[in-house]
């Protein structure tokens, strides 16, 4: 990886911009953890929340369903950046729309980091709609940085 690059993520200048950062690499432990770890110990308490896509999307499903979707929404849009770990490991079965709403709903009003062992490509088979997975990629790519991490774990 780009030590000046990472050095320069670990200041934490992405948040106040609203800015999403992407590591993508080959599944593995490390990977999935380590960018967790670094943005938990260096951001403010309260300041960060996790999530997985496929627990998020099953709790706004749940959500739509006793109609507290936009709720839900806002509760995920409250913390000053969202992780999001491990895209691509599952599929977001019929979720896919849902997480958009969720990411719509951040564009530009706060930070993401997201980690993916699926290249951007192979992101319309993760959500089971291309047109989905354009219009998520249009707003995840916007103003993003994107570390790729090569090597075993």
């Amino acid at each position: 990886m780009d030590r000046d690059r990472i050095h320069t993520l670990g200041q934490f200048g992405f948040i106040a911009r609203s800015e999403v950062i992407h590591f993508l690499g080959p599944p593995a432990p490390a990977r999935a953890t380590w960018p967790r770890r670094w943005a938990w110990r260096r951001s403010r308490p309260g300041a960060a929340s996790n999530a997985a896509p496929w627990p998020t999307c099953w709790q706004l499903a749940r959500a739509e369903r006793e109609g507290r979707l936009q709720e839900r929404i806002r509760f995920f849009c409250r913390p000053a950046l969202v992780i999001v770990d491990e895209i691509g490991c599952l599929p977001v079965r019929g979720g896919g729309n849902l997480f958009f709403q969720l990411v719509n709903a951040r564009y530009g009003r706060g930070a993401m980091i997201l980690t993916s062992n699926r290249g951007f490509a192979e992101w319309g088979e993760v959500f089971e709609d291309r047109v989905v997975a354009t219009a998520l990629l249009d707003r995840l790519l916007h103003h993003a940085t994107i570390v790729q991490i090569e090597g075993s774990s």
